[in-house]
């Protein structure tokens, strides 16, 4: 693994150690001038790799490709280990937390984009084998079930090899039968996670409606310019509607929006990880813009202020 790096030039070596590890993907640091921070490591179990990479990139993205070179030949199994992060694939987008897993393909056009400090693990399994084990017509970018017999197996191994249980009675030949042993895992805990998506949103219009305003705004915290006006434009309804989806729930908007900053913002503020990044710095990131007003009300929600409620978190 490499150590954590915290300037410009570190930023590129860690893009180029990214590079040399997953194929080409570019990157950009976060925004700001916050520290920078990139580690990544390299695991091989008897010929299955696993990247495995923490960071608080901007963005990590690579370009549609022809399946020309050897790095284009993969679909990324990727679980989230800590964090949260956007992933996107071609126009398809989908938001991944904690413990979270989901598909990918290196030779589609696809973007990461880590929601502050993220962890994540990437297994590079031979897309051609992924494929062939897919329903026809079934993309290759999803998010994987955990609600079934399949996708709970999936993650109990996933788990095992990240955390290195497998590591010392791995023989020879057995990293291609664990390879195989995920691929047909993925097929039918992709099928579910569709199955239980559509079925969410046939269930009522509104309630889908809301489901994607509360997606959009999760995955604009970091936008000083979200406001109910841009969401309604983003999903095609008049401000008044959107203001009766959130209504419905005894709640508003503009308090969601709010209540998810500042939740993002004490996540932060308790991360031991983040302990000398600033406290306005950490209020810029999830989209105040004032340092007086972020303080105020921070106290208001959670009866402290940032600067005590993270001299609690540390000291717990």
């Amino acid at each position: 693994m490499l150590s954590q790096v915290s300037s410009p030039r570190d930023f590129d070596a860690w893009l180029r150690a990214l590079q040399g590890v997953c194929g080409r993907f570019e990157s950009r640091p976060p925004q700001g001038h916050g520290l920078f921070i990139g580690e990544i490591g390299r695991q091989d179990l008897s010929g299955l790799e696993v990247a495995q990479i923490r960071t608080n990139a901007g963005v990590i993205s690579r370009q549609r490709t022809s399946i020309d070179h050897d790095d284009d030949r993969h679909c990324f199994l990727i679980i989230q280990r800590a964090g949260r992060a956007q992933l996107k694939q071609e126009g398809d987008c989908l938001e991944l937390g904690p413990g979270e897993m989901a598909l990918m393909d290196s030779a589609r056009s696809c973007e990461i984009v880590p929601h502050g400090l993220i962890e994540h693990a990437s297994f590079h399994l031979a897309r051609d084998e992924v494929c062939r084990v897919m329903p026809e017509g079934r993309p290759t970018f999803g998010k994987l079930s955990q609600q079934c017999a399949s996708g709970r197996v999936l993650r109990t191994l996933v788990e095992q090899i990240c955390g290195g249980e497998l590591d010392g009675c791995a023989g020879m030949e057995e990293g291609e039968a664990l390879q195989e042993a995920l691929i047909a895992l993925l097929a039918p805990s992709l099928r579910q996670q569709s199955v239980a998506a559509l079925s969410e949103l046939e269930g009522s219009h509104n309630a889908g409606l809301r489901v994607l305003a509360q997606q959009l705004i999760d995955q604009s915290l970091s936008e000083p310019g979200l406001t109910p006006l841009s969401l309604a434009r983003q999903l095609n309804i008049s401000v008044r509607q959107l203001y009766r989806l959130f209504e419905e729930q005894g709640d508003s908007v503009c308090r969601f929006i709010q209540r998810a900053r500042l939740k993002r913002s004490a996540a932060d503020l308790s991360n031991p990880r983040l302990r000398n990044e600033s406290i306005t710095d950490i209020a810029f990131r999830w989209g105040f813009t004032d340092s007086a007003h972020f303080s105020r009300t921070f106290k208001k929600h959670f009866d402290q202020s940032p600067r005590d409620y993270r001299a609690s978190a540390m000291a717990g």
